[in-house]
């Protein structure tokens, strides 16, 4: 693939600082990957696309909700029929400014300092929550009041969801603990999350305990099953599904697992709390 880049000025106005567009993807694989000179907030509102990345190509579905900065090339390619994206446009000034007064954004989100771009699931709660402030910034005036009464209930609630580290726990073990919320990551149990910490395992390990008060496996399971709960009541997918895609095939230690930190079954559970479920239109 070659690359491409797209511009902020080719789709914010003179005076613009965010702008939010639905698009339909279509399954043709794209020629090339883009970076831009703006930051992208992306969702997949509807269906399954191929987000595909330098390092390689990942499938992502309905919840999935990706932070992508300047230099993040990357491409997408719908999977199937009815695949709707929201992707919000924002001016990098903006994305300054706010650096500036708001000092605890650096190393999360469009401030990471990880090589890929921020990738976050979402459940069906915080997406319907996500969809309206999302219809609110599409009536609203473009500008930066706008883009931050957007953005600022979103991260704050996102910085509410981090796991509370003591002030001397090394800054890798907080990257670790925010990326283990990716599948990609989780599916690989502790040897993922040694793997984004970038530490030997034993070392990882034993910080783990200190700072966490768990070993990585504890800490991991316990993503696991807030993913699984959310997958339970947020989608029609079976249990073995859901299993594997936590990398627990064995449903038996799925189960164990689940009712041990829920304290219901995976059936009890899902009859629970889907009968709520908002669903995007």
């Amino acid at each position: 693939m070659s690359d491409s880049t797209l511009t902020w000025r080719s789709i914010l106005g003179p005076s613009d600082m965010v702008h939010l567009t639905r698009a339909t993807l279509t399954g043709v694989r794209p020629t090339a990957l883009h970076d831009h000179d703006f930051y992208e907030l992306i969702w997949v509102q509807n269906g399954r696309i191929r987000h595909h990345l330098p390092d390689g190509r990942h499938d992502l579905s309905e919840g999935d909700l990706m932070f992508i900065r300047p230099p993040d090339r990357h491409a997408l390619q719908g999977r199937g029929s009815d695949v709707l994206v929201v992707s919000v446009t924002l001016h990098p000034d903006l994305i300054a400014a706010m650096t500036t007064r708001y000092p605890t954004l650096h190393g999360h989100w469009f401030w990471s300092n990880d090589p890929s771009p921020t990738h976050l699931r979402r459940d069906s709660r915080q997406m319907a929550d996500l969809n309206h402030a999302a219809l609110r910034l599409d009536r609203s005036e473009r500008d930066a009041l706008a883009a931050e009464a957007f953005l600022l209930p979103l991260l704050s609630g996102l910085r509410e969801e981090q796991t509370d580290l003591p002030a001397s726990a090394p800054a890798w073990l907080a990257q670790a603990c925010a990326a283990a919320a990716d599948p990609r990551v989780f599916r690989d149990g502790a040897a993922g999350f040694a793997r984004v910490a970038g530490r030997a395992h034993p070392h990882v390990s034993r910080t783990a305990r200190r700072f966490l008060n768990q070993s990585p496996s504890d800490y991991i399971n316990t993503r696991r099953m807030d993913y699984a709960a959310r997958q339970l009541s947020g989608t029609g997918d079976t249990l073995a599904e859901i299993a594997a895609d936590c990398g627990i095939p064995n449903l038996s230690h799925f189960h164990k697992l689940f009712r041990a930190q829920h304290g219901l079954t995976p059936a009890q559970y899902r009859r629970t709390h889907q009968k709520d479920v908002v669903q995007p239109a």
